[in-house]
């Protein structure tokens, strides 16, 4: 899984480039031998732990954790939020989606509606589409000019990295699907009726930019991506593959902090046995 920095994409199958990100040269299929069954005992696994990471993160409060997910229409983002929800206590998740800006938003920076969004502490918040489209829509239809557009890259850089001082954790995905691939989905819905509602004619119309967007998100996935808040581009065209590298970086980007979390939840129960212990004390002293 190729995880972005502002310098380069790298990967183990060598997709770096000194002009940043290229995800012309990302393949968006699984490596050569990797093995779904063993994908699926790795996801498994991983799926426990994080539902364990998810339990202290909401119990403890010290962090909250925002998961960015981009991408091209039918990569699966709907999909993959409910992968990682299956796993998660509801009472600690929130999804919030982005479409085009109302009235009121566009009376304001183009970060306010997103700010408003974030995770507090001991949440977590997935963005179904985010502030990306910020920098990625409006160049491809020409909405602002680039003079415009240019100064938002700074601005999301210091948002994500505002969201870090407040102890956020940032984890962002651009899930990473083929021409071909985007083409069989949009035909597979409409070959099939419980499918249908998920269809518009945007979505064909969209499809005809594929180029414009590649640019976009190239430049988007090289200015923002610094080491706190990286990027990871997954492979999306087989699903079972795609759910495997995003719970496995969620999990990854989790792990660290569950010793913290733990040792904090240890010291709190310590201070409830002795306020239990001392109200039992009080309650049999009266008693005499």
């Amino acid at each position: 899984m190729p995880r972005v920095s502002s310098k380069s994409a790298r990967s183990s199958q060598s997709t770096s480039s000194p002009r940043g990100v290229q995800l012309r040269r990302i393949s968006t299929q699984p490596p050569r031998g990797v093995v779904r069954a063993r994908i699926k005992k790795l996801t498994d696994a991983l799926e426990e732990e994080l539902a364990e990471l998810d339990d202290l993160l909401y119990y403890a409060r010290q962090h909250g954790v925002l998961i960015v997910l981009q991408g091209r229409d039918t990569a699966g983002k709907d999909g993959t939020i409910r992968k990682v929800l299956d796993h998660c206590n509801a009472i600690g998740v929130r999804v919030e989606s982005f479409k085009a800006p109302t009235e009121e938003e566009r009376g304001h920076d183009f970060l306010w509606r997103i700010h408003a969004k974030a995770p507090a502490r001991g949440e977590i918040v997935m963005f179904n589409r985010s502030h990306y489209e910020d920098v990625v829509v409006t160049r491809v239809h020409d909405l602002f000019t680039p003079q415009e557009i240019e100064p938002r890259f700074d601005a999301i850089n210091d948002f994500e990295r505002l969201l870090g001082l407040n102890q956020t954790i940032v984890i962002k995905f651009f899930l990473h699907i083929s021409f071909e691939e985007q083409g069989k989905r949009l035909l597979e819905r409409e070959r099939e009726r419980e499918k249908a509602w998920k269809l518009a004619a945007g979505d064909w119309k969209e499809r005809g930019y594929w180029e414009a967007y590649t640019d976009a998100y190239d430049v988007a996935l090289t200015r923002c991506s610094p080491p706190s808040a990286p990027w990871h581009v997954i492979p999306a065209d087989q699903k079972w593959y795609r759910n495997y590298l995003v719970i496995k970086a969620i999990v990854e980007g989790l792990r660290p902090y569950r010793a913290q979390w733990l040792q904090s939840l240890t010291e709190l129960g310590v201070k409830r046995l002795a306020e239990i212990k001392a109200y039992k004390a009080s309650i049999a002293g009266a008693a005499k």
